[in-house]
């Protein structure tokens, strides 16, 4: 094989949540081309495979993963022309935003401080402070499941809150391109600066965590309704629901993926008897 490839690998410290068993095989290409070989490689082999970005977003069982993950944060690359940005799926949302600053332009101000990377943004349509991924991406290069480079346009991948085409059928980015609007540096920085500060008042950043735990139900705060049913604080095993922002499940130490799994159950089951209100799990768990 023509790429990184490990065997037997603890997944909890490539995790954000740091929770979690063993990867039967842990591959991390850096190119286009090993990414491909890699797909190809286990799939004639007959393995299981995930293709995962920071694991910001997601957390593999106690019992592990009996297949392949493959994590493309090795594959970096992000460049400027003609008002466009490319990237690669491995960049991180923040280097996207500071690439758009380096370049005037803004509109990508609310991806600054989110961990994930392009790949598992344009996954999720992901987004925070009123932006969302799916606003300012153009198109991207895909692989099918038969190993084939298509190219695909926003509409095309069916976005919506946290959800898009991707998690419904098997199409693995390599490299989005993204629009911005012109504006001035100064501004963009000074936005930047204001969120990330926000972030820093408002989130648990001291502690492991998947961020915001559950999606926003309809017409209601996912950390409100959790804190009004008197859950701030509550804890199985090292999880914690955080007492900073109770739409964070934190890792207070120790947790393990079992931990966080039935605390994620604890609170929607508290919540809906007591609300009516129905909370869907952001935090993607991996069997």
């Amino acid at each position: 094989m023509n790429f990184n490839c490990k065997e037997n690998i603890k997944m909890a410290p490539y995790c954000s949540m740091k929770v979690g068993g063993c990867a039967k095989y842990l591959a991390l290409p850096k190119t286009e081309e090993e990414l491909i070989s890699a797909l190809k490689y286990f799939r004639e082999k007959g393995e299981k495979y995930i293709v995962v970005g920071n694991c910001s977003n997601l957390i593999f069982t106690d019992d592990g993963y009996d297949g392949a993950v493959i994590a493309t944060t090795d594959m970096k690359g992000i460049s400027f022309e003609n008002g466009i940005i490319t990237a690669l799926c491995g960049d991180t949302l923040s280097s996207l935003a500071r690439t758009a600053l380096d370049n005037s332009l803004t509109g990508l101000e609310f991806c600054y401080g989110i961990p994930g990377t392009v790949g598992g943004a344009v996954f999720m349509n992901a987004g925070a402070y009123g932006g969302e991924i799916s606003e300012h991406f153009i198109r991207g290069r895909f692989l099918n499941a038969s190993n084939e480079i298509v190219t695909l346009n926003g509409n095309e991948l069916e976005f919506g809150y946290r959800t898009s085409r991707l998690m419904r059928e098997e199409l693995i980015l390599i490299s989005a391109e993204f629009k911005a609007e012109r504006g001035e540096k100064e501004a963009i920085r000074a936005t930047m600066d204001e969120l990330m500060q926000k972030r820093k008042s408002k989130q648990p950043l001291e502690f492991p965590s998947c961020g915001s735990a559950f999606k926003r139900p309809e017409g209601y705060f996912a950390g409100a309704l959790i804190e009004q049913c008197g859950l701030k604080g509550y804890s199985i095993g090292g999880a914690r629901v955080s007492e900073k922002h109770a739409g964070f499940i934190i890792n207070g130490g120790g947790a393990t993926a079992t931990d966080v799994i039935n605390l994620l159950s604890h609170v929607s089951e508290t919540v809906f008897k007591n609300t009516g209100v129905v909370l869907e799990p952001e935090i993607r768990v991996i069997l």
